[in-house]
């Protein structure tokens, strides 16, 4: 019995699918047609977003926080994908950096 693809796999797919087959009406294919300047425009936006709704108490401010990290993470695919950078290649520098303290790990990056 295969493994079902997880939703993240699923969404890559989606979006690698869209770059190379750009379908007129796509939010995503508007996206990759304004290339790094409204992709990262967007990434800004997301990110200051996901900042506000962390603020946000009780259930509500826990479901809002949810939504925006979902489009934050989405905008962040959409640019990986520009890049030509597969996730898979993100998953290896996070296990890279596995058990490493964040601040040796920064301490050991060259300028």
């Amino acid at each position: 019995m295969s493994e079902q693809p997880t939703v993240l796999e699923r969404l890559v797919a989606v979006i690698r699918d869209r770059q190379a087959n750009p379908p007129a009406r796509s939010y995503t294919t508007s996206l990759f047609a304004g290339g790094v300047e409204k992709i990262g425009a967007k990434i800004m936006e997301e990110a200051a977003e996901v900042v506000e709704a962390a603020a946000e108490p009780g259930p509500a401010g826990h479901a809002h926080l949810v939504h925006e990290a979902a489009d934050l993470i989405y905008h962040l695919l959409v640019l990986l994908r520009f890049g030509g950078v597969e996730w898979s290649e993100v998953e290896l520098e996070l296990a890279r950096r596995f058990g490493v303290s964040g601040l040796d790990e920064k301490a050991a990056r060259t300028p």
